[in-house]
């Protein structure tokens, strides 16, 4: 059980987005020839409901931030880190809090996700880390010819005609009644991997081609040594080398600092061996579709044998993946960061270049959430202050609104607002402190307003709703300028007013009145922060599905979710301040279900016992297991 939910976990970015179109393919048939949706053009493709079906939603990403200085920018001569994953805050994909030690042999502290015995995100004596989710894709489709003269289950490879492996998979599932019931699904597989049919993706399973998908994270099982053995690190260099040997890392970035005063910055994810100079050859007319508007080649299936097989680099840990040369990261005493956007642009100077497409792009629009996460480093080492343990703890709770103070220069979120005659709104909404901290009023105005703004705002290409576009020389500080003549714009205002009014919510609320906790159990305790890529939050808090309090404007189950703030000093403890935002216990009749979240709240941070004399003095009580 533990080792399947594990290897779940690893196929959440790859196989796991694809489990319907599996189990749902089948062969064609007079009445459903599995014909791609028409056009097939890029310029036709709609863009966002590609990216989401392929696991990349703009509206429910997983995201996540982390920084870390190193000690040339800190006041206490070695470095430090503040990471915050933003998951879940219900369901198996969200933390726990653990401390693994077996005396002077292991000792790591900090979160996994339900059901791993290692530590996933945490530190230990020397070495402390976190993790983003990358922008590299972990599967490639093949697409097949099918010879139509021949069965519908025949494929062409460059051996000849092959014949798919079919399987009958049996499932126990509820019924709508609540009873268990087994199902038995047909799944086809090819030499590489699982078909799917999925015509609203380009993919179908039609009679003169099919796809499979192949996926580098559903071939191996070295998650859990991965993590294990990062946590034995004794420096930042040594702890990717650690993540190098077992090569387990599913689909995040590694942000680190180290007692030594080094920091890194790492996307050294398991990713599929496909050069761009491969993908450029081996791609279909459909593939080449996917490649321009999703940034995923679609490969010849006939070739996956030969010319268009993954490659090998002789420093990988097992052929077919990307061995650590030819895979982004940088070692430096100054700092660096990650919020999601790709490897591009590890701070604001350092640049990260000449790599494989399939990684990430390069030259591209960062979102307004990295905007800001790279801001509040800058800006404090802008006006000659040093990062300290306090401050670099202290961005998490700024709460600041990158894509309002965008807006704001020369007047000009005002001026749209103005434009639409809605006094009332455009009064509450030039008085607000363009924050999203729970005293903060006008913020549900905002974030109301850039999420009806026309294409999402940091997707890359034109957008008219900036008057100075993005430049790649410049891009913590581009785009910019909102466009009060763009009449999409005034509209995107205006029904954003709308949208509140129909709520029934004052355009002047305080944001903790409307923004609450929402996961099981919770009490309507008040939160700060909010969107995260759009509005330009650190602190990210989304609301899906809420569980509780779900009358309640904004009731939080995803975004910050476990957050370390952690600082070495040249000697001594790690200074380690930590939060799990929805508290550790599930049970909603304990007293540690809630005690967090009321601490987050507050913006306070709980201390948190690394050495024998801390843990003997926080020490509640003590099982022991033979």
């Amino acid at each position: 059980d533990l080792w399947y939910g594990v290897y779940l976990a690893n196929l959440l970015a790859s196989t796991g987005v694809f489990m319907a179109e599996i189990a749902d393919a089948a062969p064609p048939s007079p009445t459903d020839p599995g014909l791609p949706n028409l056009p097939v053009r890029a310029a036709d493709v709609d863009r966002d409901a590609l990216l989401a079906g392929l696991g990349r939603d703009p509206e429910r990403p997983f995201g996540s931030n982390a920084t870390a200085v190193g000690s040339d920018n800190t006041s206490t001569g070695s470095a430090m880190i503040l990471g915050n994953p933003h998951f879940p805050w219900r369901g198996r994909y969200h933390f726990t809090q653990q401390h693994l030690t077996i005396p002077g042999k292991y000792d790591v502290a900090g979160a996994s996700l339900i059901g791993s015995p290692a530590v996933n995100i945490g530190f230990n004596d020397d070495v402390a880390w976190s993790h983003t989710v990358s922008t590299a894709y972990r599967f490639t489709p093949y697409e097949y010819l099918t010879p139509i003269a021949a069965s519908p289950t025949t494929y062409l490879t460059d051996a000849g005609p092959a014949e798919l492996d079919h399987r009958e998979v049996e499932v126990v599932v509820k019924g709508q009644d609540g009873k268990l019931e087994t199902v038995t699904e047909d799944v086809y597989r090819t030499a590489e991997g699982y078909v799917i049919d999925a015509p609203d993706l380009l993919m179908p399973w039609g009679l003169a081609s099919l796809w499979a998908i192949r996926d580098a994270n559903g071939e191996h099982l070295r998650t859990i040594d991965t993590f294990l053995d990062m946590g034995k690190a004794e420096d930042v260099q040594d702890l990717l080398r650690r993540q190098d040997r077992a090569a387990g890392m599913p689909w995040v970035n590694t942000t680190a600092a180290d007692r030594k005063g080094q920091v890194l910055y790492a996307d050294h994810s398991v990713v599929p061996h496909v050069t761009d100079e491969m993908a450029a050859t081996c791609m279909t007319v459909v593939g080449r579709v996917l490649n321009e508007v999703a940034g995923l080649p679609g490969l010849d299936g006939t070739r996956a044998g030969s010319s268009c097989a993954w490659g090998a680099d002789e420093d990988a840990s097992r052929p077919g993946i990307l061995g650590p040369e030819n895979l982004p990261s940088v070692v430096t005493r100054d700092w660096v960061m990650n919020a999601n956007d790709s490897y591009w642009t590890p701070n604001d100077e350092v640049r990260l270049e000449g790599y494989d497409a399939i990684i990430g792009c390069e030259d591209c629009t960062r979102t307004m959430r990295s905007r800001v996460v790279a801001a509040y480093v800058a800006d404090r080492l802008a006006a000659g202050k040093k990062e300290t343990p306090r401050s670099l703890a202290g961005h998490q709770h700024e709460n600041r609104v990158m894509a309002a103070e965008v807006m704001r220069e020369d007047g000009a979120l005002d001026a749209v607002c103005e434009a639409t005659g809605e006094t009332e709104a455009c009064e509450a909404l030039a008085a607000w402190d363009g924050r999203s901290d729970k005293g903060s009023r006008g913020v549900h105005l905002f974030e109301a307003f850039v999420s009806k703004l026309p294409s999402a705002l940091p997707v890359v290409g034109i957008n008219t709703i900036w008057t100075t576009p993005f430049d790649p020389s410049d891009p913590f500080n581009t785009p910019a300028g909102l466009n009060t003549a763009d009449p999409q714009v005034v509209q995107a205002m205006q029904d954003a007013i709308d949208e509140v009014r129909d709520a029934g919510v004052a355009f002047d609320a305080r944001w903790g009145s409307l923004q609450v906790a929402g996961d099981r159990g919770a009490p309507a305790i008040p939160l700060g922060g909010g969107l995260g890529d759009s509005a330009g939050n650190a602190n990210a808090l989304k609301s899906y599905l809420p569980e509780e309090n779900d009358d309640r404007y904004q009731p939080i189950t995803y975004g910050s979710s476990h957050i370390q703030a952690i600082a070495f000093r040249k000697k001594g403890a790690p200074i380690a301040r930590t939060i799990l935002t929805y508290s550790q216990s599930e049970d909603p009749t304990s007293k540690f279900h809630a005690d967090q979240t009321r601490l987050f709240s507050q913006e306070k941070w709980v201390r948190f016992a690394w050495t024998g004399k801390q843990i003997r003095k926080a020490r509640i009580g003590v099982t022991r297991l033979r």
